[in-house]
């Protein structure tokens, strides 16, 4: 069932946020009812403690935000996204235990943040932060200084 809600994605992913809203509408609503409906016919029929019931559970809970994508075009379906942006950062937490001051771990936080947003925005990293060390001494103005912003970049 949750394959053919991706299967709709994969169809939609280059139409307008418009369409993708139409079509959302149209073919995975009715889908997700049908989810719906089934895991709360499931649920009852499952061991109380067993991670197929916590699954079934979480996933009802948490349904109004697992449907949230289908009220905006502009969403995706999944935050497969958001959670390859952190990673780094997930996986980096140890290490940064051990940085040396709070200064040092507060640059590395605004690398990292600088990298991600480059990457959001298109960029490659290495090119953009190499960019922005060249013209910041020349950077004078508001302006100046918003032309540097990873969004501001061409």
């Amino acid at each position: 069932m949750i394959n053919r809600l991706y299967r709709i994605e994969r169809q939609i992913k280059d139409l307008p946020d418009e369409q993708k809203y139409y079509l959302r509408q149209l073919r995975s609503v009715p889908q997700l009812a049908l989810l719906h409906i089934w895991l709360q016919t499931q649920a009852p029929k499952l061991a109380k403690g067993s991670k197929t019931r916590e699954a079934v559970d979480y996933t009802l809970n948490q349904w109004p935000k697992l449907i949230r994508y289908c009220d905006d075009g502009s969403l995706r379906i999944s935050n497969i996204l958001a959670e390859n942006a952190i990673r780094p950062l997930a996986l980096g937490r140890k290490a940064w235990l051990f940085a040396d001051t709070p200064a040092g771990a507060r640059a590395s936080a605004i690398y990292f943040s600088l990298i991600e947003t480059a990457k959001a925005n298109g960029l490659e990293p290495y090119d953009y932060l190499r960019r922005v060390i060249e013209k910041m001494p020349y950077a004078e103005t508001v302006e100046d200084w918003e032309a540097l912003l990873p969004w501001n970049m061409k």
